[in-house]
């Protein structure tokens, strides 16, 4: 009993240090660091010390391993996860978002369930990828915490990252997480970038350095650029289904829409009823490929497309950026990769369907090319809400003539 009532008091503790560094976001910017490493410090005594003893009070109480920790201590553990004043990311041996904090989500542009599941390399330039890859792999096989320097995919006032690695393993959980902390390799504290802090100058509940902060512009801009496009696509589609149209002046429609302003490529798939094979629908591209090229593409069978196969059997969405593998998206006649041939830098592949549960229609496939500016998350996630909108007048009861 004196075990569980010092492992208590150690939680006591543990819960009372939380408190105070839930004030750093109080602190001036410049102070913020030393509170970063005084939260990193706390995760880490959960690793090696709370969680431990919780496993031998465990054993000892006969409660089976991997059983679920106090949700109250679960409560404050994802509290404190969230508050981080600086990015803070758990992933996957395999560098997959399981979690992403507040400050994390603005860091890459992105809502943080729209990110769960999906890659982070993602969002990061070709050159970090595999490196960011093997040390997460690395850090999730036990050998120790380290560090690198990655870039994200856009360029931005951020510049280059230095990404901390530690292993964790969550409570109840009984796979082992890596945690990973950014910050700007220039020794500038992360929270006073532009980047990480757009929601909470909306909100007017931070100021740097005493001054109040200036809007960040172009964010705004891409943040309106992508809310119009959205609105566009759905005032086209209802135009479109109040008038009737069959499923082919749905996809044409949603493809003309997104082509050149969106995307240099649109490739639009539906999934035949029964067992028949995947159609090709649409296949827009570039005034220079027009002709044999997009021919090329319109013929190809989505059946030898990867990407489109996946989307399709499976629901999966991706998010390539510097795609690393040429065949994702299947050859041409003549036996050339699609996605060498037509230089693309960064792809979407989208499932087409209601809601998560509901039955895959299609795959929405789009491309940019050449020096045109890569897909950013937040970007993957208005394709995400316009696939589903393309979805639901694709489903939609048509009224038959006669």
């Amino acid at each position: 009993m004196s075990r569980a009532q010092d492992f208590g008091a150690e939680l006591t503790d543990f819960r009372r240090r939380v408190d105070e560094l839930r004030t750093a976001r109080a602190l001036p910017s410049q102070e913020r660091l030393s509170v970063l490493d005084a939260a990193l410090f706390e995760l880490q005594h959960v690793v090696d010390v709370l969680w431990p003893r919780y496993e031998e009070l465990a054993a000892a109480s006969h409660i089976p391993p991997g059983g679920r920790a106090d949700p109250q201590e679960q409560q404050l553990l994802r509290a404190l996860f969230q508050r981080l004043p600086i990015p803070v990311v758990l992933l996957d041996r395999e560098s997959v978002v399981r979690r992403m904090n507040f400050a994390a989500t603005q860091l890459f542009n992105t809502r943080a369930g729209y990110a769960t599941g999906r890659p982070l390399t993602s969002s990061l330039r070709r050159d970090g990828q595999a490196a960011l890859r093997s040390q997460v792999a690395a850090v999730a096989r036990g050998e120790g915490g380290r560090s690198l320097t990655v870039h994200l995919s856009q360029p931005g006032p951020d510049g280059a990252l230095r990404v901390t690695l530690a292993a964790l393993r969550p409570p109840g959980e009984p796979q082992p997480a890596v945690l990973a902390a950014f910050q700007p390799d220039r020794g500038t504290p992360v929270a006073t970038s532009s980047a990480t802090l757009p929601a909470a100058r909306t909100a007017g509940r931070d100021a740097v350095d005493g001054a109040a902060p200036q809007p960040d512009l172009a964010e705004v801009t891409r943040h309106a650029e992508l809310l119009d496009l959205v609105d566009d696509m759905a005032t086209a589609l209802l135009r479109v289904t109040l008038a009737g149209d069959g499923p082919e002046e749905v996809i044409g429609r949603a493809a003309e829409l997104l082509h050149g302003r969106f995307a240099d490529w649109v490739i639009a798939d539906l999934a035949e009823d029964g067992t028949g094979a995947p159609r090709r629908m649409v296949a827009l591209g570039p005034p220079e490929a027009a002709g044999e090229r997009t021919a090329s593409l319109a013929e190809q069978d989505p059946a030898g497309c990867p990407l489109v196969a996946d989307a399709l059997d499976d629901g999966v969405s991706a998010l390539r950026v510097s795609p690393p593998d040429a065949n994702a998206f299947g050859r041409d006649a003549t036996g050339a990769p699609v996605l060498v041939r037509e230089e693309v830098t960064s792809l979407l592949c989208i499932p087409l369907r209601v809601s998560p549960t509901s039955p895959v229609l299609g795959a929405l496939s789009l491309f940019r090319t050449g020096g045109r500016s890569a897909f950013e998350m937040a970007e993957a996630g208005a394709a995400d809400r316009v696939s589903r909108h393309i979805a639901l007048a694709l489903s939609r009861p048509r009224v038959r003539e006669g």
